[in-house]
């Protein structure tokens, strides 16, 4: 029968587990994204991370964790702005108004006739 202090251990030793995991996957995902280091630098961080992972993924973590931060920063803030470009696109489409306001500026520009002005008008309001 198992003592409270083997549970106490296995379940430490399974969350330095998944921990090590983690790490491991953000190291990978850094390798890939870094567009500034070659080929052969990513092919040889990710044999060391084979042959050495724990000495590895921390001189890893040591050398380059600024530029991983900078990196994963970069990424999170393309992703926030090409969001953000969907919405006001999404928004502006659903929008009578905005649906209006547009149609007005391509009658006012002349690209399209009163007729397809004032269907458009119909269909927004409908």
């Amino acid at each position: 029968m198992e003592t409270f202090g083997d549970l106490l251990l296995t379940t430490i030793w399974i969350f330095c587990l998944i921990a090590y995991l983690m790490v491991l996957f953000f190291v990978l995902l850094d390798l890939f994204r870094d567009h500034k280091l070659s080929g052969w630098w990513k092919a040889v961080w990710i044999v060391f991370l084979f042959i050495l992972p724990f000495l590895s993924a921390l001189i890893y973590l040591i050398a380059r964790g600024s530029g991983m931060q900078e990196r994963a920063a970069a990424e999170a803030s393309s992703v926030k702005q090409a969001q953000d470009e969907y919405i006001r696109g999404v928004a502006a489409t659903g929008d009578p108004a905005g649906q209006i306001a547009k149609a007005k500026q391509l009658h006012d520009q002349g690209i399209i006739s009163d007729d397809e002005f004032e269907q458009l008008k119909r269909k927004a309001l409908s």
